[in-house]
């Protein structure tokens, strides 16, 4: 398969860009904004020139090229510490349960407390293909990518890592949520607070919020219904953080009531199982299908492959492979079964 994850690039803005504009809203990460992307590709960059070792507010921003073409198909992104430029805002769902002797009954309420609790959390997110390439595993290859990035830079991570969903988005590019919750304080559309947020960040939230609980049972039945669910593109999505050991703890996206999940960083599958070896040889045949991944920051590269490790923990790799991630014998490999 000729498609490699690498380091985005400056050049790679056009490709970004028109990306962007396929997301259909509600996709903070990659707004439809040149500006903006550009913005997010200088802070990338800068993110892969730190060769330290410390761990800070940083964006690294990977792409999906097609090496064959030179085109860009597809982008994903990690960030190290969220919260620490603006807050990092989230609902939080959480019941309230009291009890009348009176009446001899018992009430339970749900309501949505407005939160920072993950701040200083890592991110994994901005995930988008490109519609013509969604098949042949590369939306996996995309997700599972920055789960080896991680492992290659464990202290560049925070101990905790979430991932937001996009929520559910309606025919007009609406958000049910944001209609029934915030947007009846901002006098805003959600798509125009969505802009404003990916461009300028959320610090109007903090600013214009109410920071009193909001009762469930209060909201309209549209906006009560979709808390906590993804957008129907984004169930796969689900199902792949749930396998690398995700899990909602009833944290909500205060914009479109998607879910956030959460894993400690040493338990995510695709972390806790990298393998890492020099390779010994070149030209093997068969093996395991893999992702493999190779090279530091900027130098960066992982696709599929195939790779053996024979009694004295010494690894091949397949010639194609090799060729494609730009490795030689002595070069160190990291791998995770596909």
């Amino acid at each position: 398969m000729s498609f490699v994850i690498r380091p985005s690039r400056e050049d790679d803005l056009e490709h970004l860009y028109e990306m962007a504009k396929l997301t259909g809203g509600g996709f903070t990460n990659l707004p439809a904004d040149r500006d903006a992307l550009s913005g997010k590709l200088q802070k990338s960059a800068r993110a892969f020139a730190n060769t330290g070792d410390e761990l800070v507010d940083e964006t690294f921003l990977l792409v999906l090229e097609n090496t064959e073409t030179g085109a860009v198909r597809g982008t994903c992104q990690l960030m190290t510490q969220v919260g620490q430029q603006w807050p990092f805002y989230s609902y939080r769902l959480n019941t309230l349960t009291q009890y009348s002797q009176e009446l001899d009954r018992t009430v339970r309420a749900e309501m949505l407390h407005l939160v920072t609790d993950l701040e200083g959390c890592s991110e994994v997110g901005g995930l988008f293909l490109h519609p013509n390439e969604r098949a042949g595993g590369l939306g996996l290859l995309l997700a599972r990518s920055r789960y080896l990035f991680i492992a290659m830079h464990r202290q560049r991570f925070a101990e905790r890592v979430l991932a937001e969903l996009r929520g559910i988005i309606d025919d007009r590019g609406g958000s049910p949520f944001w209609d029934g919750v915030a947007g009846r304080f901002f006098g805003m559309t959600f798509q125009e607070a969505d802009y404003f947020n990916a461009i300028n960040g959320n610090q109007f939230i903090a600013d214009l919020m109410p920071k009193h609980p909001v009762y469930v049972a209060m909201l309209d039945d549209d906006a009560r219904e979709v808390i906590g669910l993804p957008h129907p593109t984004g169930r796969a999505a689900m199902k792949m953080l749930e396998k690398e050991g995700f899990r909602f703890e009833g944290y909500v996206d205060i914009f479109d009531g998607g879910p956030t999940m959460l894993a400690r960083t040493d338990d995510v599958v695709s972390v806790a199982d990298a393998k890492t070896s020099p390779v010994h040889g070149i030209g093997l045949r068969g093996g395991s299908a893999s992702l493999i991944a190779t090279g530091r920051l900027k130098d960066f590269r992982c696709g599929y492959g195939h790779v053996d490790y024979d009694d004295a923990g010494q690894c091949w790799i397949d010639g194609e492979t090799s060729k494609k991630l730009h490795l030689d014998r002595g070069d160190t490999v990291w791998s995770v079964a596909r």
